[in-house]
Formats: structure tokens, sequence, C-alpha cells
């Protein structure tokens, strides 16, 4: 009985060894087979035509059938595609890496150029017009993707593991290297979403159901003041206002494009309204104060928030208190320093306010799309 291809198992001791050993032979123009968080793949650089060739006629034969390009950024999908809309950039910003393909539509002219310039046959790369890209979310196999500096393609290997159990079917003796990481993170493959334009529908579900992929591509931004009544309000209003106007929509049309604006009081009581001097200074922005009730800050509020500007350095470490993993995106308004309180001032310094909101808030989601 064949013996089958060297075996080498993440939880060894060697890890990193084996990463480089599977580089070099990725480099060298060998069929690897590496682990992601759904499925092992096995993947082949995409500039060797003899790899290429071989990796079509691994059993079952696919000869004729597009390759899954497996990106180590999700900057990489560019090369691929046409220009990128806002949706697909927050899809990539959001669900990758993870146990999601996206698959696109791309303009004839751009399929020629980008499978030219790769050294790809067309049909390896594209089918009826569209491409599937994927960048899986497991260490080892992304930092392979990362070190060999070239584009890497894979299909899926048959179910079951064949070198866990010491049996080497054909495809096994196709292969030059296993990269061994165990049973994957999730036991269905990836879902597969189509993307267009602003829209997207689920091809195939997998590890990845619809209700957490709406939920990880909205966007949500929180502010924190002390009350809750003066100024993280009105930073609330204005940021809608900016969102909207970045984004050429009306304000009411910011959740249906995934953008959720919050407020919150570090120390609020909860439930109560506005300052009457704040909700005069947003109305002289054309901006409604009148129905906001104080809330407090909590941690299923820090949770939620996928960004977090406080008004002063002591909200900050109330949030980094409640939670501790939500520094990296715990963020003062003001990067000069803190932005005061300005509870018993008359309206023309909440009007002074509200304009420094506004410039400050259009620096802070000068990236948002």
């Amino acid at each position: 009985m064949p013996s089958g291809p060297p075996v080498l198992s993440l939880a060894d001791g060697d890890a990193a060894g084996h990463v480089r050993r599977a580089a070099e032979v990725l480099r060298d123009g060998g069929v690897v087979v590496l682990p992601t968080e759904t499925v092992y793949g096995a993947a082949v650089l995409l500039g060797h035509r003899r790899a290429l060739d071989r990796l079509h006629e691994l059993p079952p034969a696919q000869r004729g059938k597009p390759f899954v390009p497996h990106l180590a950024s999700r900057d990489d999908a560019a090369q691929y595609l046409d220009g990128p809309g806002p949706m697909a950039r927050r899809m990539f910003r959001k669900l990758w890496p993870g146990p999601v393909a996206l698959m696109f539509e791309v303009s004839d002219q751009r399929q020629i150029e980008a499978a030219t310039a790769l050294g790809a046959a067309r049909d390896e790369l594209y089918e009826g017009g569209t491409i599937t890209l994927r960048c899986p979310d497991q260490p080892a196999t992304l930092e392979i993707l990362q070190t060999v500096g070239s584009p890497v393609i894979a299909r899926r290997v048959p179910e079951g593991g064949t070198w866990a159990s010491g049996r080497a079917g054909p495809w096994m003796e196709a292969v030059d290297l296993v990269l061994d990481g165990g049973p994957p993170k999730y036991s269905k493959p990836s879902t597969i979403l189509r993307v267009r334009g602003e829209q997207y529908e689920i091809v195939r579900t997998g590890a990845m159901e619809r209700r957490i992929i709406e939920r990880l591509l909205r966007s949500t931004f929180l502010f924190v003041c002390s009350g809750n009544t003066c100024r993280s309000p009105l930073a609330e209003v204005v940021a809608r206002r900016v969102l909207a106007e970045k984004l050429s929509v009306q304000e009411r049309e910011l959740e249906k494009r995934g953008f959720h604006v919050l407020s919150a009081g570090a120390l609020a009581m909860g439930g109560s309204p506005a300052t009457p001097a704040a909700a005069e200074a947003a109305a002289d922005l054309g901006l409604d104060l009148s129905k906001h009730r104080s809330r407090q800050l909590t941690i299923e509020l820090i949770n939620q928030a996928d960004r977090i500007f406080t008004m002063g350095k002591s909200h900050a470490d109330i949030v980094r208190t409640l939670v501790p993993s939500a520094q990296a995106k715990t963020l003062p308004l003001d990067p000069s320093g803190d932005v005061d309180d300005p509870i018993g001032s008359d309206v023309a310094v909440y009007r002074q306010l509200a304009g420094r909101l506004r410039q400050l808030i259009e620096q802070r989601l000068g990236d948002v799309e």
C-alpha cells in the first residue's frame, strides 16, 4: 500500500518549521494540502503551469472548472476584480479573514487582463462572468499565503482526511505534502455570498448564517460623554448627518446601509431629555433632539459598537474598565484633548460645540463608506 506524502502536524511543536516547509514546496511547484477553518484544500501557486495541471487532474478530475484563489490579505482581492464598491470593501473588512467566500461579477476585459497578469487561463479563474475569492481564517495557512508572495489557488479535498487514518487514497498519492491542522473549527464549508453592487445574496449557506453576516456587516458608532444630555447626543445627530451626506443617502436610509449611530453616558441615570440649549443648537442645524432620552453606558453597548468615541479621557477609562478588550476600538473624539462639558452654558456655547463636533466627526469618519 502506498504510504502517501509526508504529513506534518501543526500540533507537534514545530509549527513554524512546518509552515516554512509548506511554503518551500509551493514555491517549488508542488501540491500542498492546507487546513482552513472549514475544510482542507489542495493548493498550488497560480504561476506554476505544471502544478496547475496536476491540480486539475486530482481525483475527481475537474478540468475546465475554475479554481478559488485563496488570499493572504483582503487587499489582494483587487487584482482579480473591477473596482470593488463600498459593499464589497465593507465585506472585505468585516468578513475576512473568515469562513465566507465572496463571488463577484467581473467584466470580460478585466478577466482577460487579470488572467494574463497572473499567468493563468481565463477559465481557470472565472466562470460565467464571475470569480469566487476566499481569505481563510487559519493562522498557519494565512502565514503560508503571506510567505509565498504569489497567488495561491486551491481545490477542496475529499472529506475525512485519509492521512489521519493512515490510508492514502488516489488524491493523496498525487500531492507532495500535507499540513495537518487537526479538525477544522467549523463542521460546514464556507458560506458563499454573491455581491452585486450594494446588494448581496447567499449562494450557499455554510459555516456562517445569514443573521451572523447581517450583524457583522453593520457598522455601529457609539459616542460617550458623562450624562448623555449634551455632548454625546449632539455628536450622535451630527454624525448621522455627516454619514448621510458622505454616503449620499437620506438619514433614514442609514440603517438599511448598515450604519447605526448611538450615544450613551458613562454616568447617566437614563431617561433624561437633552438639555434645552443642546436641543436648540441642534435645531439650528436642522437636527432633532426632541425625542432623545439619555442612555446609560453598558457592557452590551460597548460590545455592540465597532468604534467608540469618547468626549474625555475619564470616559475612555470607564469603557476600558467595563470591557478591557474594547481598548483598541475606543478613541478620543478629539485627539488633542477633552471636549469640555458645556452644561450650564448659554446656547451660543452649544452652537460652537456643535460646529466643533462636526469638524471632529468628519475627521474621525473620513474612511467610512
